[in-house]
């Protein structure tokens, strides 16, 4: 079971290589995130076409997420618990059957949280909190659980090739990391520290000055793991190459294989 997730930063805009990428690597279940565009608009027939099933919780020009999958899933849940009164469109979350046993999968986009000092940061860690009781109640199903998303947090100055030129952003901020920790102290597992700790390993390259080309990049994107869906990871990786195509995203796929 190939599970990936991918910050498609416009899903119009990068549908070709969305295509691409399906065909290339074919994962099982694929999170996206800031599709950009509300759920009637979202280019399904494409995907479709691939043998995907759809689902989808958009909203028109920005934030917007969704959960691609070989399989229908067994249910649906479109927005996190905890306030609502949210109407940014940034998470969503499915279960399948794997093996006799419930899979749960949820593709979600953080908030930025900048400017700090603003109330995009109060959200930020607002959000942070329900994603953390959200997540403790999932673990206590003691399913396999996946969550997979953009999380606008570097977690540890190894994850930033310039971590001094990030001191003064929400994504790497003492109350941000702090609040990845605490969900890392429920019990799960990053899927990518836990195959490697070199430095080097990045999922975003901004668009201006020449990051890619750099290599001046942040690890932002993140696969979260039950213990019981990490006694079952095979293996983890990003799909770097994929930043050097023609009209990419600003992130790159991140993945993890579960083992039947």
């Amino acid at each position: 079971m190939l599970i990936a997730t991918w910050n498609i930063n416009g899903v119009k805009a990068r549908l070709d290589a969305l295509l691409a990428w399906l065909q290339e690597r074919s994962p099982d279940i694929a999170c996206l995130q800031e599709i950009k565009n509300v759920d009637e608009t979202f280019p399904r027939e494409a995907i479709e076409a691939l043998g995907y099933h759809v689902e989808t919780h958009g909203q028109k020009g920005f934030n917007g997420v969704a959960l691609l999958s070989k399989e229908k899933p067994v249910s649906i849940e479109p927005r996190l618990p905890g306030d609502s009164s949210d109407e940014h469109a940034r998470f969503i979350e499915g279960v399948w059957d794997f093996h006799g046993r419930p899979l749960r999968v949820a593709s979600l986009y953080l908030p930025n949280g900048n400017p700090l000092g603003t109330e995009k940061f109060t959200y930020k860690l607002a959000w942070m909190q329900r994603l953390l009781a959200h997540a403790r109640d999932s673990m206590a199903r003691e399913e396999l659980l996946v969550l997979a998303g953009d999380y606008n947090i570097i977690p540890e100055r190894g994850d930033a090739a310039r971590p001094d030129k990030w001191t003064g952003d929400a994504l790497f901020q003492p109350e941000s990391r702090a609040a990845y920790r605490r969900l890392i102290n429920l019990g799960l597992s990053d899927a990518i520290r836990a195959t490697t700790d070199a430095d080097g390993t990045y999922s975003f390259w901004d668009y201006q000055a020449g990051a890619w080309q750099k290599n001046n990049g942040i690890r932002i994107d993140h696969l979260l793991l039950s213990p019981e869906a990490q006694d079952r990871m095979a293996s983890a990786g990003i799909d770097r190459h994929v930043r050097g195509w023609e009209k990419p995203s600003d992130h790159v796929p991140v993945l993890v294989e579960l083992a039947a």
